[in-house]
């Protein structure tokens, strides 16, 4: 334990001795000097601080230094009533301050505590509760500004978390010093108490004990019994300052000196005013060379300002014009230039009411659902969507950039809602003929009037916020094979190490490498496929990659090891699965045309038996999707990626699975049979 841990502990230790053990008075004197330093340092520390939390042990180190003020007290308490004495602290405090007159020591002591109780002490504790309440009030709305500077991309996920820890530290601290107040006010009233014990004992005793007369014995007590209350008031007077200054103290770049001069002299012009006001009081019985003294003191001080303040505004503009002039001629200028976001949501200035919260708009909320609902269902953390208004395309456009490339836009008119018939085409109601952006359905935009209409002959009604969140949620799912990237994928190690250290060993970096895992999960994504389980998956890879090094290879085997996920993708409340089979002549040609490279395998068919293979699926789709049935390919895993590959160009929504990806008890039904 280091020395300054072990000095803290001892002290503590000390303090309680002190209530029960008699101390010497010159020891006494001792821990007086140290109680008025510590209380000293305490209110120099709270005044140079220019953070709250800067300070955040003060309010256990309240308790310790009232703690220890009251050990003094009892030891003095003790000390006085049975020696009539206190040390030589104490002695020279009272004898100071009363004089010749125990009666005005005594009213100047009473004065001080008045001005410490009702003035100091109770404004802290005051201020301390309502600090407390209104910043525990605040926490949502702060944490609430935090999720959408995150998603607006101002601040990084490092950012947010240390920004959620000090408002977290905040809360704590603020409901810290709303109790520790209590220990500062209680401080108070114990000093009061004791010094009335002292009178009041010590001339029971001074006079039925010592012998003393009714004068000398008022004289004795009085003078130690002030004494030893200024001895503890001005330390507790110190204390109680310095909580008032902590918890009225709101965060700046300076300390409270600074502070203080800076915005108490911030207009030197009212110095001028005030300074004039001064020499006009000279004209009154007031002593004229007081106020010329003083109203000439502040107007030199107002144009001594006024000069350093012009100084200072031209030294500002000329280092502005230096850095405006080095940033464009620094290279990190132009680098700044060539960063891309990973995912960029631009939009008309029509839709800024979509983004913008003091118009309603709740887009950034949305968006942060959007991150969470897609952090569960595909364990991938979704990067930070940067949100901007974009001048250069129409009002009511939007689109949506992918590693800066555009990959989906639409249009949105705001005061009107999408209206999608379960029909297709119908003209029951009156609109403006549309498509749905998401999933390209027939839709139109109707008012709010036709609204009501609309439901009743069975049309699916959104809002306009609603038709963007679902249509932005559905491009980043079939973009999230590019979102993960080597960078990404680290971090997902990274995460899974700290519950499976072994397990990741055993993986990587030997006999795989972070771009290889990075390939095989952007493999299971690409065909919209859960990385969430990452155990399981690292199990399989830990299985198989000691065998191979094919990253398609080796994402069929944990599709395999997915076999429950993936069953429950596509199976869900249904009684059945209804599928397309692959005929046997189908598999046998394409397992015949698979070459080997030493970068792995790949599909070389000719293009009239590839083109045979797509239109006999792309019919038999078709006809599925006229009974809303999803299409989805049933081969065996020797050709599964392969024909995978093959439709995936002309027909990428069609899911290929292989029968080892489905479990033994899901009953399969085969509508279609995919043949040449």
């Amino acid at each position: 334990m280091a020395a300054r841990d072990l000095s803290v502990l001892v002290g503590v230790i000390l303090i309680i001795v002190m209530l029960v053990i008699p101390m010497p008075p010159v020891l006494l004197s001792l821990f007086i000097l140290v109680n008025i330093s510590l209380a000293l340092m305490v209110a120099l520390v709270a005044m140079n601080t220019t953070d709250a939390l800067e300070f955040s042990i003060f309010p256990s180190l309240l308790l310790l230094l009232t703690l220890f003020r009251l050990g003094l007290n009892v030891s003095t308490t003790r000390s006085i009533l049975s020696e009539a004495e206190a040390g030589g602290v104490v002695s020279t405090f009272g004898t100071f301050v009363t004089g010749n007159s125990p009666l005005v020591g005594f009213v100047i002591f009473a004065i001080l505590v008045i001005i410490q109780f009702l003035v100091i002490t109770k404004g802290a504790e005051r201020v301390s509760e309502v600090a407390a309440r209104f910043t525990l009030d605040a926490m949502p709305g702060k944490q609430m500004s935090i999720d959408a500077d995150l998603n607006a991309g101002l601040i990084s996920e490092v950012q947010a978390k240390e920004r959620r820890e000090k408002i977290e530290n905040e809360a704590d601290f603020h409901g810290a010093m709303d109790g520790a107040s209590k220990f500062v006010k209680g401080d108070a009233i114990a000093g009061i108490i004791i010094v009335l014990i002292n009178i009041i004992f010590g001339l029971i005793i001074g006079m039925t004990q010592k012998g003393m007369g009714f004068g000398e014995a008022i004289n004795t007590y009085t003078k130690l019994t002030v004494g030893d209350g200024l001895t503890s008031q001005i330390p507790a007077l110190l204390i109680s300052t310095a909580t008032g200054i902590v918890v009225t103290r709101v965060n700046s770049e300076g300390n409270l000196g600074s502070d203080v001069t800076k915005q108490l002299f911030r207009y030197p012009k009212l110095l001028y005013i005030a300074g004039a006001t001064m020499l006009l009081l000279g004209l009154t019985p007031i002593p004229i060379f007081i106020t010329t003294f003083i109203g000439l003191a502040m107007i030199g001080a107002g144009y001594a300002m006024s000069r350093s303040e012009e100084t200072i505004e031209e030294t500002v503009a000329d280092e502005e014009e230096e850095m405006e002039s080095s940033d464009m001629q620094s290279p990190e200028n132009v680098v700044n230039l060539i960063s891309t976001d990973p995912i960029e949501f631009e939009f008309g200035y029509a839709l800024i009411p979509l983004a913008d919260a003091n118009q309603g708009g709740d887009l950034l909320d949305r968006i942060v659902m959007i991150r969470r609902q897609l952090a569960i269902e595909l364990g991938l953390v979704i990067p930070v969507v940067r949100i901007r208004d974009n001048i250069q395309l129409n009002p009511n456009e939007y689109r949506l950039k992918v590693k800066g490339n555009q990959v989906a836009s639409g249009e949105l008119l705001l005061d009107h809602y999408l209206a999608m018939s379960p029909g297709g085409e119908d003209d029951a109601i009156e609109g403006i003929d549309t498509q749905e952006p998401a999933f390209g359905l027939p839709a139109k935009w109707i008012t709010e009037e036709t609204k009501e209409d609309a439901e009743m002959f069975g049309y699916t009604v959104v809002d306009p916020p609603s038709v963007v969140s679902t249509h932005i949620t559905e491009i980043i799912k079939q973009h999230a094979h590019m979102l993960l990237g080597r960078q990404e994928t680290k971090q997902l190690i990274d995460h899974l190490q700290e519950s499976y250290p072994i397990l990741v060993e055993e993986v990587t970096p030997d006999p795989l490498n972070t771009g290889e895992i990075q390939k095989v999960l952007a493999k299971l994504l690409r065909e919209n496929v859960s990385i969430k389980n990452l155990p399981v998956i690292f199990e399989t890879l830990a299985d198989f990659g000691k065998m191979t090094n094919d990253t398609e290879l080796l994402a069929e085997y944990v599709r395999q090891s997915l076999s429950t996920q993936i069953t429950n993708q596509f199976v869900q409340d249904r009684d059945s699965l209804k599928v397309l089979t692959v005929s046997g002549k189908v598999e046998k040609t394409v397992a015949e045309h698979i070459q080997q490279t030493e970068h792995g395998s790949y599909l070389a068919l000719d293009p009239d038996s590839q083109q045979a293979i797509v239109q006999s699926v792309a019919q038999q789709v078709e006809q599925l999707s006229l009974q809303e049935d999803t299409p989805i390919v049933l081969c065996s895993p020797a050709v599964r990626m392969y024909i995978k590959q093959l439709l995936e160009r002309f027909l990428p929504q069609v899911a290929v699975l292989s029968y080892n990806e489905l479990e033994p008890s899901v009953e399969v039904q085969s509508v279609g049979v995919v043949n040449i």
